[in-house]
């Protein structure tokens, strides 16, 4: 049986004139989805009975269910249970400009990088539509409050999803569902190169980060083993590409782990590898954790890094750090919660 958030509106529209009734039956089920957030179609008061039994008849309405919630200063992690009990999680960062939610894509992943927990539990399958989109409403009905802002950054790599993920941006943009703009999107990936054709095809207005966290194939390769088959030079070239051609700035993302990237020759490659691109660098302390054997660069070298960049005219923040109270890596409470059991 379909569940009903996987269903875009116009596939709504089409679906109520395919069994004869009129297609503003979509608009009345949207609003009682996405604005009141009922959690049963008997709870759509203004529809006849004869509809509502064929809605239950070919839709289901379930979200996934939060099992498991840890919190910190301006961060709460959430574990959820699917229908077939594989769990997956997203994390709520609360920013001065609204709230952010981080979803996940896929149940574990396959894509192998050496300093990521989620790559260390191998992907189970892709996330369907209504799973990701349920992420967003299970945390809004728990905490009471409106997120802003989704970043597709949380267990899995969304690409490898790539049908599902965007029939969700379109869904979750959608002013007649949850109406979360598109700059307000973010989809990451770590360089799966026909994909960001596709998706600069697709003309998608939302934004795009790249997950290099190497200046150079030699070290990226050793942290990701998808650099072996999309290598940087390939990967810059299609990423210049993007930004000729939506006129849209890319973000970089740059994970800085201790003697491994993050020393001055790192910087000085890095800040060549871009020049002249219509991007930023985003610099990420590294989250350890005990399963993994990578260390975070301390304070000085995190502020050195930055300052050659800056020197070099590349424009570059360092992400706030988050949930030193929590599982913070990426798929880390997931992978305690299924080893503890």
């Amino acid at each position: 049986m379909k569940n009903i958030y996987d269903i875009s509106f116009e596939k709504l529209e089409t679906y109520f004139t395919d069994i004869g009734q009129k297609k503003f039956k979509a608009v009345q089920v949207y609003d009682w989805l996405y604005k009141k957030r009922v959690t049963s179609f008997e709870e759509m008061t203004n529809i006849k009975k004869e509809i509502i039994n064929h809605l239950k008849q070919n839709f289901s309405i379930q979200i996934p269910k939060i099992i498991k919630k840890e919190e910190d200063v301006d961060v709460i992690k959430f574990l959820f249970e699917l229908s077939d009990y594989q769990k997956v999680e997203a994390v709520l960062m609360k920013h001065d400009y609204g709230n952010s939610l981080c979803v996940s894509t896929q149940v574990g992943c396959n894509m192998g990088c050496s300093f990521c927990e989620s790559g260390r539990l191998k992907k189970i399958r892709n996330l369907e539509v209504h799973e990701m989109v349920g992420q967003i409403l299970a945390i809004e009905r728990i905490i009471k409050v409106r997120i802003s802002h989704v970043v597709l950054m949380g267990i899995g790599e969304p690409f490898d999803n790539y049908d599902h993920i965007i029939d969700f941006i379109h869904i979750i943009n959608s002013g007649k569902g949850i109406a979360i703009g598109s700059r307000h999107i973010t989809v990451s990936t770590c360089g799966i190169i026909p994909k960001i054709k596709r998706f600069i095809e697709d003309g998608k207005q939302v934004n795009l980060a790249i997950s290099l966290h190497a200046p150079n194939n030699q070290i990226r390769n050793h942290l990701m083993p998808i650099n072996k088959v999309y290598p940087i030079e390939p990967l810059m070239e299609v990423l210049k590409e993007y930004t000729e051609k939506t006129g849209r700035r890319l973000t970089f993302e740059y994970i800085l782990l201790d003697g491994i990237n993050d020393q001055v020759q790192h910087a000085l490659e890095l800040a060549k590898l871009v020049q002249n691109m219509n991007c930023y660098i985003n610099l990420i302390p590294y989250n350890e954790t005990s399963h993994l054997q990578y260390k975070k660069s301390n304070q000085t070298s995190i502020m050195h890094f930055y300052d050659i960049l800056k020197q070099n005219h590349v424009a570059v923040t360092i992400r706030r750090e988050f949930g030193s109270k929590v599982s913070a890596a990426c798929g880390q409470l997931r992978a305690n919660y299924e080893e503890g059991k």
